[in-house]
């Protein structure tokens, strides 16, 4: 499966490219909003890069500028960001395509937060790219639609019975890209094509995520027992 974009993954970065400037709607850490831009970067991260005297979105662009990414939409993940995952749906003439770094150890249920000692770092990021131009209302919806999909995996790939239901983590982000030019989409909900390949390839990478953060901490619950 060839993605839309140019996918370029050098730790500590993944910079995705697209071939023309793309809007996006968003809260990625860098660029967030409604923006205009060719790219987006994740940059991997450890809790040394990030005591408590160093402010993170000047560390953030700092790193971007060195690598000639200032005008990039990124988030910050502790993820190895060579464990990101990507997933393509069609549905009828719209394509999605997801790429996420998927973490939990910063697990949140909404309506509540966990209080005490700080733990360690652990994000979803989310991308998606969607074929066709969105209207401005249907941006808005398609970011929820994203924050659905990405919710219901999660809670469907709980570890154990009695494990807390979490429902994302602290850190979350989101960004939604679509191409500039043609009749824009003007909806994009559950009942859309749009809405549907959003949650598909949403749901898909975000399963296998989950999957691939919970096989890496047993084998490193593993190693540090021996």
């Amino acid at each position: 499966m060839k993605p839309p974009f140019a996918l370029d993954c050098a730790p500590p970065f993944l910079v995705i490219r697209f071939d023309d400037i793309h809007r996006t709607l968003g809260w990625s850490i860098a660029r967030p909003g409604f923006q205009y831009l060719r790219e987006i970067a994740w940059l991997e991260v450890r809790d040394a890069d990030l005591s408590p005297d160093v402010d993170p979105v000047a560390f953030l662009k700092e790193r971007l500028a060195s690598k000639g990414l200032a005008e990039a939409a990124a988030f910050m993940t502790a993820r190895d960001v060579r464990r990101h995952h990507l997933a393509r749906s069609q549905v009828g003439d719209i394509a999605a395509t997801c790429v996420t770094t998927v973490g939990l150890s910063n697990a949140e249920r909404v309506g509540t937060r966990r209080h005490g000692a700080a733990r360690r770092v652990g994000t979803i990021n989310t991308l998606v790219h969607l074929s066709r131009p969105l209207s401005t209302g249907a941006f808005v919806e398609a970011v929820s639609i994203v924050a659905q999909a990405r919710t219901a995996a999660i809670l469907e790939s709980r570890g154990r019975p009695d494990e807390a239901a979490a429902t994302g983590t602290g850190t979350d982000c989101i960004v939604v890209a679509a191409p500039e030019g043609g009749r824009p989409q003007t909806c994009a909900g559950l009942h859309t094509d749009v809405g549907e390949a959003i949650g598909a390839c949403v749901y898909e990478a975000t399963s296998e995520g989950t999957r691939v953060w919970r096989a890496d901490v047993a084998l490193s619950n593993i190693a540090e027992a021996h």
